[in-house]
């Protein structure tokens, strides 16, 4: 016991302090509980073989099968075209939408699929994206507590049967999952909107009025340009964009080049500058004048420049965000060579906390960072494809014909899912096959299919499994359990409830939920076993609170891949999460025991 003790400590301050990937944690575990000898060989890799890990991998095809069809877009596209310019229903949708797709897809791939939607729509309606991003993200988590294809719902499912009892089917989240949903939308609806960040004393209108300033003042660039002309004598005439240093050592974006009364936009590197060229350029201009060497650039008026002044029919300004699995992650723009990739120049990044516009090339990029672009319309397409990155401004796309393969995929999808609701055959068989028949049949290859699992969470899951069984082997569970019903027991079941909701809850907002699942899932199994109460009722609590990670961005991955273009920060979270949270806690404990009885099953 003592030593699954410590591994455990071990493990949970490793997630915290984030020194090593998740994945990583997790093997780490499996190798110390097998060289301690606290279990078995087989024990030790258990949870490769686990039916939970099997279903967590064909989901993850399943659902990249809608993504490559292009069924999910489709869905998201109807938001875009029905949910109006009302900021009300423009939530609801939203929110409705992202929790029905999260019944059966991944949330991360759920929030890639409607984060360009929404930017989209709150650029035509002229409301602040801010005010939809946290919906988007709180309704994607919402989901995924009303249905069993959640990585968390499964790991508990898996837990129970591993412990002798019957696991969960495909519908039984349904009933407490689906007032779950409600709640969390109709909260954002009525009271939680309230608290997103609130917009300025007429912003509003400036908004509608000027909608095409919207990237210029998000990023607070109308102050950072400038115009500068090339005199006489200086060294920048007939050399080259790359060879002027004016990025590297004067932190300066050329935006333009006047020549001769007409203008070139985003100029590439290799474009030549002359004598008496006009150039507008992006950055500080104080520090320039310091660093300034007569004769080489003479400061001109600036006029006051919108976002369509930057843009021509070949020339566009646009947003886009790292995706969760982005290679850039931790890299620098100058290590990705991101110019000479895309053909695009990073005019400012911005983290969620700040706006970054000098020293981007050594800047270290992070999940969720988002970049303002500027460059050709021809390299639109090499970003929509990329798999680095997910374009927020995108294009207005024609509404395509139905085609042969999104029928087979919206077919196979739900045939799959009707089969594993029948509960005649194992969960894992069923998913498994469904996932088979997409790649036999040709809606995406094999090579896609293994690109788009998470390969971290499926090992994570493998690695943590065990880590519930040596703590059940080792009667670590059972102290745990003990130390609760001591505490809480005296009150009844419903505050053994509570309790469990509460850790649950705490570790999710800083925890890989599927780590914290694999944790607690035992110790609320061995709770229930001690205090006559159904292992059931009280294991479906702990998997629901798995997936209420809405105090801190940290809690998810979807809540750190809406801060950089939602513009968000810690207190945002804090402030439109923790009410909802509290909220929920009430609905699970009225609506659980309805249909979850706590009397011992």
């Amino acid at each position: 016991m003592m030593y699954t003790l410590i591994i455990l400590a071990a493990a949970v301050v490793l997630f915290l302090s984030e020194r090593f990937t998740v994945d990583l944690v997790a093997l780490l575990v499996l190798v110390a509980l097998g060289l301690s000898r606290v279990l078995m060989p087989q024990e030790v890799f258990s949870g490769l073989s686990d039916p939970a890990v099997v279903t967590i991998l064909a989901i993850f095809v399943l659902a990249h099968g809608l993504e490559v069809t292009g069924v999910a877009d489709r869905m998201g596209d109807l938001v875009v075209r029905m949910a109006g310019t009302s900021e009300i229903r423009l939530i609801a949708a939203l929110m409705a939408t992202a929790a029905f797709m999260s019944l059966f897809m991944n949330n991360i791939a759920v929030a890639s699929i409607l984060l360009p939607a929404s930017s989209t729509v709150a650029r035509r309606s002229g409301i602040k994206i801010s005010r939809l991003l946290i919906p988007l993200a709180f309704a994607t988590l919402l989901g995924g507590a009303a249905t069993l294809f959640t990585t968390t719902n499964i790991v508990v499912s898996g837990i129970l049967k591993a412990s002798g009892y019957e696991g969960f089917g495909v519908l039984d989240f349904l009933p407490v999952g689906l007032p779950i949903v409600i709640t969390g939308i109709a909260y954002m609806v009525f009271w939680g909107r309230k608290l997103l960040p609130i917009e300025k004393k007429d912003e509003r209108e400036e908004v509608l009025r000027k909608a095409h300033e919207d990237l210029l003042s998000t990023y607070h660039l109308q102050a950072r340009l400038f115009r500068a002309r090339i005199p006489e004598g200086s060294r920048l005439g007939q050399c080259t964009l790359a060879e002027s240093t004016l990025r590297d050592y004067y932190n300066l974006n050329v935006m333009a080049v006047e020549r001769d009364g007409e203008r070139v936009m985003a100029p590439v590197p290799e474009y030549v500058l002359q004598e008496g060229d006009v150039l507008l350029l992006e950055g500080k201009l104080e520090e320039f004048r310091k660093l300034d060497v007569e004769p080489f650039l003479e400061i001109e008026p600036t006029p006051a420049y919108q976002e369509r002044d930057l843009e021509t029919s070949s020339i566009r300004i646009l947003e886009v965000v790292l995706s969760p699995r982005s290679q850039f992650i931790g890299r620098t723009l100058k290590e990705t060579r991101f110019r000479e990739t895309f053909g695009m120049t990073v005019l400012a990044v911005w983290n969620g906390e700040r706006v970054i516009r000098t020293g981007l090339t050594d800047l270290k990029l992070s999940f969720g960072d988002a970049l303002l672009l500027q460059g050709p319309r021809d390299r639109l397409p090499l970003l929509y494809l990329s798999p680095e990155m997910i374009v927020l401004t995108k294009e207005e796309i024609p509404v395509r014909r139905i085609n042969s393969k999104q029928i087979l995929a919206l077919a196979i999808f739900l045939v799959t899912i009707l089969t594993a609701s029948l509960g005649i055959f194992s969960v894992g068989e069923v998913m498994l096959a469904g996932a088979l028949t997409m790649v036999v049949l040709k809606v995406l290859s094999l090579e896609q299919a293994y690109r788009k699992i998470e390969w971290r969470i499926v090992f994570l899951v493998a690695g943590m499994l065990p880590l519930g069984l040596a703590m059940t082997k080792t009667g670590a569970t059972a102290l745990f359990a003990h130390v609760l019903i001591n505490i809480l027991g005296p009150f009844g079941p419903k505050a053994l409830l509570l309790g469990l909701l509460v850790v649950t809850v705490l570790l999710s907002q800083a925890m890989k939920g599927a780590a914290v699942s694999a944790v607690i899932a035992p110790i609320a199994i061995q709770t229930a076993q001690q205090a006559g109460v159904d292992p059931r009722t009280l294991a479906m609590g702990v998997a629901l609170a798995t997936s209420m990670a809405f105090i801190t961005p940290l809690g998810h991955p979807v809540n750190i891949l809406m801060m950089g273009p939602g513009g968000y920060t810690f207190r945002d979270f804090l402030r439109v999460g923790l009410p909802l949270t509290i909220l929920l806690f009430f609905v699970v404990l009225l609506v659980l025991p309805i249909f979850w009885p706590l009397g011992t099953g």
